[in-house]
């Protein structure tokens, strides 16, 4: 049995893994890791997040405009997921005024800190998607 903290042991484990698979970890940030992470098309959400589960409950787009609206409540925590969020959005047929709805309506309920913030970064992605 050692000193060591376990807690300390598992980060040093978790940090020896990443440097393993040659990830250059002082570059390495959560914007980097959103461009990772690839667009599903608009089937695919539809058929793991819309009726493909329920076919007749909510659609994929409606199930991310409400995602949306939770991760606006939690402010500057969630950029990236906005980001994402939003880039789904945009391909599951949300048009820029959904998007901007949804953002605002949780302004009642977040705060305008924080529905400002989203907006920001939902325009990033829609002014991103205009250039390309």
């Amino acid at each position: 049995m050692t000193d060591q903290n376990p807690f300390d042991a598992m980060m040093k484990m978790g940090q020896d893994w990443a440097k393993s698979m040659n990830i250059d970890m002082n570059a390495f940030t959560p914007k980097g890791f959103e461009a990772m992470w690839p667009t599903m098309s608009k089937e695919t959400m539809e058929m793991f997040f819309g009726n493909g589960i329920n076919p007749a409950g909510l659609d994929a787009k409606t199930r991310l405009l409400l995602t949306l609206a939770g991760l606006t409540v939690l402010g500057a925590q969630a950029e990236a997921q906005i980001r994402l969020t939003v880039r789904h959005l945009v391909e599951a047929g949300a048009t820029k005024q959904e998007i901007a709805e949804a953002i605002a309506q949780m302004g009642l309920f977040a705060g305008l800190p924080a529905m400002t913030k989203a907006m920001e970064l939902a325009n990033e992605v829609l002014e991103k998607d205009e250039k390309e």
